[in-house]
């Protein structure tokens, strides 16, 4: 995301949370938001393609405003991180095998 983009969000949300009248409906539009997000990603699980990548969308936008989800979001990226780190070490060791099997 872009510096720029970033900022503008910044500012946008400390404006609606300097508005106590605007605060409220907008955790509730996030919390919808969030939430039919999730279910769509949910039904879309057992089908092929991204359902639980839908999911942890969802969840990381209802992180933008309440705590419990944040977290939850720095946990799955935690441990997407640590996924990916392995994968590679084990695609690498592969490879490095297949290398060495076609020069022998």
């Amino acid at each position: 995301m872009s510096t720029s983009v970033r900022r503008h969000l910044t500012r946008s949300r400390a404006w609606i949370h300097r508005h106590p009248r605007i605060r409220a409906p907008y955790r509730v539009l996030v919390a919808v938001a969030g939430i039919v997000v999730i279910a769509v990603g949910l039904i879309l699980v057992p089908l092929p393609g991204p359902g639980w990548l839908i999911v942890f969308i969802g969840v990381a936008g209802l992180g933008t405003e309440f705590p419990a989800a944040h977290r939850l979001t720095r946990v799955v990226r935690r441990q997407a991180h640590r996924v990916r780190v392995w994968w590679r070490a084990r695609r690498d060791r592969s490879t490095a095998r297949a290398g060495a099997s076609t020069t022998a």
